[in-house]
């Protein structure tokens, strides 16, 4: 029997009462979201968070449950959510006395994932979705591929990549409906941002 990552006990009603804003930000890879995202946080104080890097951060931290992370990780299984929303929680948690919302990057990847966070933590404000078209988003990756030494940034990882996001990604598009932005993220990352603002303008 495969071993299970046990779960932390968090105490999150400091979290519920802030009520800060949190916003779920899509995008395939390639689209653009950690560069909106560092200008969101520049020009709102909001704070940025990756689930990715957070399980990166916990597996290279040697604990215990990054142990376990990694067993699970190199046997190719997903990473269950509640370890994902355990990590959110305690990043959020950690940053609160400091921060005016909360950017929540590249989640959920699927709508069991939102439905579970909301449930859990407080309800999103907004989600922002930036869309770029497959061809746009292949040329961006092998662009970077170029010089990032990332494994993943070849053409066929890349389109298992987007194949992957677009099966998960668009149904919770469609979940969120109006509380959904879809926003074109192809213009200049500039022209994009101002269309960010927009949205962003709308929660004050």
């Amino acid at each position: 029997m495969a071993p299970t990552v046990a779960r932390s006990t968090i105490d999150i009603t400091p979290l519920r009462q802030a009520n800060l804003p949190i916003i779920f930000i899509l995008g395939g890879p390639g689209s653009g979201k950690g560069t909106q995202c560092a200008k969101i946080v520049e020009k709102y104080g909001y704070t940025h968070l990756s689930s990715g890097d957070l399980l990166r951060d916990e597996v290279a931290s040697g604990s215990e449950r990054g142990k376990q992370l990694t067993d699970i990780m190199q046997r190719g299984e997903l990473v269950p959510l509640d370890v994902v929303l355990d990590l959110l929680k305690e990043a959020m948690l950690s940053k609160l006395t400091s921060s005016k919302g909360f950017l929540i990057d590249g989640y959920p990847r699927e709508v069991a994932q939102g439905i579970q966070f909301e449930t859990e933590i407080n309800p999103c404000a907004l989600v922002i979705y930036f869309q770029v078209s497959d061809d746009v988003m292949t040329a961006r990756l092998m662009n970077r591929g170029l010089t990032s030494g990332r494994v993943d940034d070849n053409e066929e990882t890349i389109r298992k990549r987007l194949d992957t996001f677009h099966k998960h990604s668009l149904p919770v598009v469609e979940h969120y409906g109006t509380k959904c932005r879809t926003i074109s993220a192809e213009a200049h990352p500039d022209e994009v941002f101002q269309k960010v603002s927009e949205a962003l303008e709308t929660l004050s």
